[in-house]
């Protein structure tokens, strides 16, 4: 029979004398979060031949990913909302199943519109990160949880790193449904896994959930990213894409006030707009932002052709290695940010993070024709998001009740994709505006990804502010006290300290 979850603040048990599925319950949930990065990434190697693969046209192609990416970031927020509501495992299982049955409708259609509708199911998996951090903060004692905080942050690099070359050796070897049955299977496995390792917590908030707020923020949020994200295709001075950010404007406005209203918002800006919170979500935003960069430019830099000058003309297999070990230095590294947030405090990790990915930049921009110097480059890169990505996490369950915990987490990575998709933009216009022809086709020059190299490392510099700009961490083990919505006299005098 399981043993009831360590109380906070007191050690539990060691971890082998834990039941099979206690021991479990980590490895499981890290699986998870891999496998969600891994399912984001699979159709980049794709994006070349699926015109010609689906009958369609690239702009319709180019929904299979931006699909995803608005529906992780509708979804976000509002699974980890319900699942602070209704079982944090429960919403788990919940998006993992969304996620198989996703890759399960790609492995068997070629129809370009069914692979936008699977792709967009799939976007649900973006949620189970912040809900695995918020099983974690619930199950574990004060002593394991910092740990493994950190190695469930870190999964996201370690799945993209992984899933690239991974995909494209299923494409260049099998047909690309074969990719599709593989993902799926694993689906399969996580959702099983879950269902078997971990346990439903206790922790839950009362009240009825938000409807009208989250179909005002999936309003919103979907005018904004899509903006953002079709600007460059659209012209960002075109009707639609200002029509687009007009209304983000305003729908978002209106449900800022709809929230402050409401009893039991989808999001508590109460919390949100104190500092130890606010400042952290900023945080994420920048570091998403100046992370995001690295993969971006370091696939087409060595993909370029050799006549360019600095290209190296390397195939979307050779690439991925390329990317690989920044991979596994996410895995290495992510122990090192729990010491280091147990000893300083997560906001100074964040900020360490921050200032080694400003070095990653520095060392891209001093020499970005040599395949080890990229490869170098790249690495410093992923190890600097290790640190602020482990930090932010820990930062958010430090500052908020532990019934909502799975939102806040939410709105943190939601934070982290709005960024994300700020980069893409911003890469895409600086490398857009910096070509040259070669052999007849405009191609980004040096000097345009040196250009963005320096823009990011400068984003990575205003994260690292931002860090050291968040009021002091208070001490591990110290929760919040819970059910509050606008917070305690207790959380008032912390977040003054």
């Amino acid at each position: 029979m399981d043993q009831p979850a360590p109380t906070a603040g007191r050690p539990g048990p060691p971890a082998a004398q834990l039941p099979l599925r206690q021991r479990l319950t980590i490895p499981v949930l890290a699986f998870g979060g891999i496998l969600m990065a891994v399912m984001q990434t699979v159709v980049v190697p794709l994006l070349p031949d699926l015109p010609r693969l689906t009958h369609s046209s690239a702009g319709a192609v180019s929904w299979t990913v931006t699909a995803t990416l608005l529906a992780g970031a509708v979804l976000t927020p509002v699974l980890g909302r319900a699942g602070d509501m209704y079982g944090k495992r429960r919403v788990l299982t919940g998006a993992l199943a969304l996620m198989t049955v996703g890759s399960v409708m790609c492995a068997l259609s070629s129809d370009i519109t069914v692979l936008i509708v699977a792709r967009a199911l799939q976007g649900a998996a973006a949620s189970v990160v912040p809900l695995s951090i918020s099983i974690l903060r619930d199950e574990l004692p004060p002593e394991r949880r910092g740990s493994a905080v950190a190695l469930m942050s870190s999964t996201v690099g370690i799945g993209a790193a992984l899933g690239l070359p991974l995909a494209a050796l299923v494409v260049q070897y099998y047909d690309w449904h074969t990719m599709f049955w593989l993902t799926s299977l694993l689906g399969a496995v996580g959702v099983a896994g879950v269902w078997w390792a971990v346990r439903e917590s206790p922790v839950r908030e009362s009240g009825r959930f938000d409807v009208l707020g989250a179909l005002g923020l999936a309003a919103g949020l979907t005018c904004l990213l899509l903006g953002v994200s079709q600007g460059g295709e659209w012209g960002w001075g075109s009707a639609r894409v200002l029509g687009l950010f007009g209304a983000a404007v305003l729908v978002l406005a209106l449900w800022w006030w709809q929230q402050l209203r409401t009893e039991r918002p989808l999001v508590d800006l109460h919390l949100v707009t104190r500092p130890r919170v606010g400042l952290s979500h900023v945080a994420a935003l920048l570091t998403g932002f100046a992370f995001y960069a690295n993969s971006l430019v370091t696939a087409q830099l060595v993909q370029a052709p050799k006549a360019t000058g600095y290209g190296l003309g390397l195939s979307i297999v050779a690439t991925g290695l390329c990317l690989l070990p920044g991979g596994v230095t996410m895995l290495l590294f992510s122990p090192l940010s729990a010491r280091i947030s147990a000893a300083r405090g997560p906001r100074i990790t964040l900020a360490l993070g921050a200032a080694v990915i400003a070095c990653g930049y520095v060392v891209r921009i001093a020499d970005s024709r040599d395949l080890w110097m990229i490869i170098l480059g790249a690495t410093v890169v992923a190890t600097g998001t290790t640190l602020a990505y482990s930090a932010l996490p820990t930062l958010i369950l430090r500052a908020v009740p532990a019934n909502q915990t799975a939102s806040a987490n939410g709105v943190n990575v939601l934070m982290r994709t709005i960024g994300q998709a700020t980069s893409s933009a911003a890469v895409a216009a600086v490398l857009t505006h910096h070509t040259s022809l070669v052999g007849g086709a405009p191609i980004a020059t040096l000097h345009g990804y040196l250009l963005a190299f320096t823009m990011a490392g400068a984003v990575a510099l205003v994260a690292g502010a931002a860090a050291l700009s968040i009021p002091g961490d208070k001490a591990p083990g110290d929760t919040p006290l819970a059910g509050s919505r606008t917070g305690s006299a207790r959380d008032d005098a912390l977040e003054g300290a």
